[in-house]
């Protein structure tokens, strides 16, 4: 999948395009094909380098984002493949 990644901490200018692997869910997890992303303080701290992704989180920036569900995890019952979704 195509993904904006942080090169090395900095400013914006560390953002890259790049080719990431396609997630796999996990336990009540569904990955979102994203239409729309938005970058908080939380995304800006982390292209700083100030903020690491938790332990096992992706460090793909854009924790806000919109988009359609495209496979659901083990046990995910909340939702189905082709739901409307945000994150």
């Amino acid at each position: 999948m195509q993904a904006i990644v942080v090169t090395t901490p900095g400013g914006p200018e560390v953002l890259a395009p790049s080719e990431v692997p396609d997630p796999i869910p996990g336990e009540r997890e569904v990955p979102i094909d994203v239409r729309a992303a938005a970058l908080n303080r939380a995304d800006l701290l982390q292209r700083r380098g100030r903020y690491p992704a938790p332990a096992g989180a992706s460090g793909v920036l854009g924790l806000e984002c919109a988009g359609v569900v495209s496979a659901l995890g083990a046990g995910t019952t909340a939702v189905c493949v082709g739901d409307r979704v945000m994150a």
